[in-house]
This record gives C-alpha cells, sequence and structure tokens, in this order.
C-alpha cells in the first residue's frame, strides 16, 4: 500500500484527493490546519485520513512526512523548501504545482543524492502549459523544424452563462493572489525585441486576443516570459510571450484599482469605518466631496465611464461598512470582491489556454494554435481545481507506481518521460488540447 501525503486543503485540491483515493493501493492522507476542510476531502473514505496539522510545528510535519512515500505540497509557495527538505532527509519523493523559484532549486544536487523526484510546476499554469507546449515543440523538432515565434496565454474566467458581473471574473482560486499578479512587472520578446514592463504599467499593455468559439478577449503579459525560451529549448527569433486572459473591458479598470493604491498591502493604524471614507482617504480628500466627479476630473473621463462604475459596482463610494479586521487597501478589496464576485451554486467556471507557435522548416512554415477550452462540473469541480489538481493526482500515481521513474532532483514536466503519460491521462479525462495547422507564406 502507497502512503500519500497531502498537505492543504484549499479550493483546487478535492479533484486530487478523489483521483487519489480511486487508486485501490493508495492510502491518502490530508493534513491541513483546519481538520474539517481535510475531512470533507477524504469524506470517510476507507483509505483516506483527515490529519489536523500546523506546517509550522516542524516536528509534527517531519513525523507525517516520514511515514509517507511521497508528499504533496498544496501550502503557500514559501513552504515548499520546507517540505522538499524533509522529503529529502527522509529519501521521499514530492509534487507541488508551484513555480521552483532559489530555495527549491538548491535542493536539486541534496535530491539527487537522495535519489527522489521533487516535481514541480505540474498543476495548469505552470503545468499544461509546460507539457502541451513541450508536446509541439517535439514534434516539430523530430519534423526538422524550429520554433521561431511562440505566444501562449491562460486564464481561469466564469463560463458565458456565468459572466454576469461588470468586472467579468469571478474567484475560483486566492483571490488575493490573482490581485498581486497585477503588481507583477513583466518582460518579453516582441518581434525580435526586448520588451521591459515596470509592474505600475502592466494594465497598459494589452491586446485583443481571440478564442474560436468563445470571441475576443484582453491578453497582458505575465512576469518575465524569456527565461521560457531556455526552459522549452527553443530560440524563437520573433515573439516569446506568455500572457494572462481576461474578459474585456478588465484591464482599464484594475489600472486605475491599482492607480488609487488599492493593490497596497501596507497595513493602516487607524481604518475608516466606511467605504466611502476609505476610498476618500486613498484619494486624499474630504469623504463629503463628490468622489465620482473627483474621479471623473483626475481621469480626464465621463463619469459613466467603465472603470468609475466598476468602482461603484464593488461599493468603494457607498456608506457601507469596512469588513471587519481589514487592516490593508488590498485585503479590504480582497473581501469586498470575493462577496460579490464568487461563483454560485451551480454555475460554471472556464479555463482557456492558447498556444500559437510559428514553426519555420527548410522548405515551408508553419503556423500552428493548441487550444483548451475546459468547464467546471455544475454543482461540483471546478475546472480550475480539475486542471490545476488533477495533473499533480496524475503524477503522483505515475511516480509511485514506476511509470515516472526519474530523472531525480527538482524537475518541471518538460521531457517526455513525464508529460507524455500525464497528458495521455489527462485526455483520458476530457482535459486536451485541439491543435489546428495552416500553411504560411515567407
Amino acid at each position: 500500500m502507497k502512503k500519500v501525503l497531502v498537505l492543504g486543503a484549499g479550493l483546487v485540491t478535492r479533484p486530487l484527493v478523489r483521483y487519489l483515493l480511486d487508486v485501490p493501493d493508495f492510502e491518502v492522507t490530508v493534513a491541513s490546519r483546519t481538520v474539517a476542510k481535510a475531512a470533507a476531502l477524504t469524506a470517510d473514505h476507507p483509505r483516506g485520513r483527515a490529519l489536523a496539522l500546523d506546517v509550522d510545528d516542524d516536528a509534527a510535519l517531519e513525523e507525517q512526512i516520514r511515514r509517507a512515500d511521497l508528499a504533496i505540497s498544496m501550502l503557500p509557495y514559501a513552504y515548499h523548501p520546507k517540505v522538499a527538505a524533509l522529503c529529502v532527509k527522509h529519501k521521499k519523493h514530492m509534487v507541488t504545482t508551484s513555480y521552483v523559484k532559489e530555495a527549491m532549486r538548491a535542493l536539486d544536487g541534496p535530491a539527487q543524492e537522495a535519489g527522489v523526484i521533487l516535481l514541480n510546476e505540474i498543476g495548469v499554469d505552470p503545468g499544461i502549459d509546460h507539457m502541451s507546449a513541450m508536446k509541439v515543440i517535439h514534434d516539430v523538432e523530430a519534423r526538422g523544424g524550429q520554433i521561431s515565434s511562440f505566444v501562449s496565454w491562460c486564464g481561469g474566467l466564469p463560463a458565458p452563462e456565468a459572466n454576469d458581473n461588470p468586472l467579468g471574473y469571478k474567484f475560483s482560486w486566492s483571490p488575493k493572489g490573482v490581485l498581486l499578479a497585477g503588481k507583477n512587472p513583466a518582460r518579453f520578446q516582441k518581434e525580435g525585441r526586448i520588451v521591459d514592463i515596470p509592474g505600475q504599467e502592466l494594465f497598459d499593455h494589452y491586446w485583443p486576443v481571440f478564442i474560436s468559439g468563445l470571441g475576443e478577449f484582453e491578453g497582458y503579459p505575465n512576469r518575465d516570459s524569456l527565461p521560457y525560451a531556455e526552459t522549452y529549448g527553443i530560440r524563437p527569433s520573433g515573439w516569446m510571450f506568455r500572457g494572462t486572459l481576461r474578459n474585456v473591458g478588465w484591464c482599464a479598470t484594475l489600472k486605475k484599482i491599482a492607480d488609487l493604491g488599492l493593490l497596497d498591502d501596507t497595513p493602516w493604524s487607524q481604518m475608516p469605518a466606511t467605504f466611502r471614507q476609505f476610498t476618500a482617504r486613498l484619494l486624499g480628500i474630504s469623504p463629503e466631496a463628490d468622489l465620482v466627479g473627483y474621479l471623473a476630473d483626475r481621469w480626464g473621463l465621463p463619469r459613466d465611464a467603465k472603470p468609475i462604475t466598476d468602482l461603484d459596482w464593488l461599493g468603494l463610494f457607498s456608506d457601507e461598512p469596512l469588513p471587519a479586521g481589514k487592516v490593508t487597501p488590498i485585503d479590504i478589496l480582497t473581501e469586498r470582491m470575493l462577496s460579490l464576485m464568487a461563483y454560485k451554486p451551480g454555475e460554471r467556471d472556464m479555463l482557456i489556454m492558447q498556444h500559437e507557435f510559428e514553426a519555420r522548416f527548410p522548405d515551408h512554415r508553419e503556423i500552428i494554435t493548441a487550444t483548451l477550452i475546459d468547464y467546471g462540473i455544475p454543482y461540483g469541480d471546478t475546472s480550475m481545481s480539475r486542471t490545476v489538481g488533477l495533473p499533480a493526482a496524475i503524477a503522483t500515481r505515475l511516480i509511485l507506481q514506476g511509470e515516472i521513474a526519474g530523472p531525480v532532483g527538482v524537475q518541471i514536466p518538460v521531457i517526455p518521460e513525464i508529460y507524455e503519460p500525464v497528458l495521455a491521462e489527462l485526455a483520458r479525462l476530457g482535459i486536451s488540447l485541439t491543435e489546428t495547422r495552416t500553411m504560411a507564406g515567407d
């Protein structure tokens, strides 16, 4: 019997746990600070166990890792190196969906010496994006071609019938994470030229993106795209770009939200009582002033411009009380958005991923588009939870059953030994990208 330890019981963990419990010879322990959350995932399954665990209790965490054959960290990313170091110490494999950072990368040598796999970035973005891109890249190379341009988009959004609020967005994962991402600088290659975007200008740089069958969206840069050329083993002469998809209008509103200071995570020593007072303080004017008129003049916009009406819809000009216990602007905004922009029972979310490749061959050029459109299950799992959790669960099964035997050390799923069996199983579960190829002239 293989023993799997799942650390964390957040929004995207349920499909992962249920998949692993369906493997006959697996025992799954879900450990969470709040044991009720873990118990909801194991649901009295005979091979499931819910455990109360404070991951800051080093001795308790180490004991659980020692007992397991593999640990899956679904904790906040700052905890992954700690979990990974304990896995190396006890010669246990580890899987996580988060990006590899320096503290994790430093464990590569020790993990190789211990003979264990520390598999990172095996979710959706990162994860399915890597695997599906590498599948196309390796196919092009096997046919004698080279990737000359790469553009990749991903976005988790409400399904069209659930897109019923002015901002065109609902939260299927950490609301604060969504907002904090709006402060990141970005870097990419555009037609051979390197472009650097400061964090405060991120939402000034967006483009229309057409997705067949769904229509037009807005896309903007996602962090630093350039290292992925090395990760994917390509040297594009045109575009090297990874971006985020949102519904039309998102960028203009988020730009104004950022400009107002609503993404600031600095605590305030004294909090106002109402949203109107809070917004007035951000603006440096009296709460008795005409806030809408002031913003319209400051931004050079009509009073009914979308960014202003969106802020009004969020209640930022209202006399409603601020949420209790929140002391930073971003936490107040997060709480407010979550109260207004959560999925209602039975509503579906939607995950869109699209890669656009230009491939050059000795005698021709191809445009290759690979697209995934996945929907959540009404009253069931969200698409976000399935596309994040299932790749990690599948990789866990494959590692423990010996179908992924290496290479050991710190890995991401960009080699065929990992991505081929994971993509095949995802396709069996109904998650796959559709490819189209067209010949292009020079």
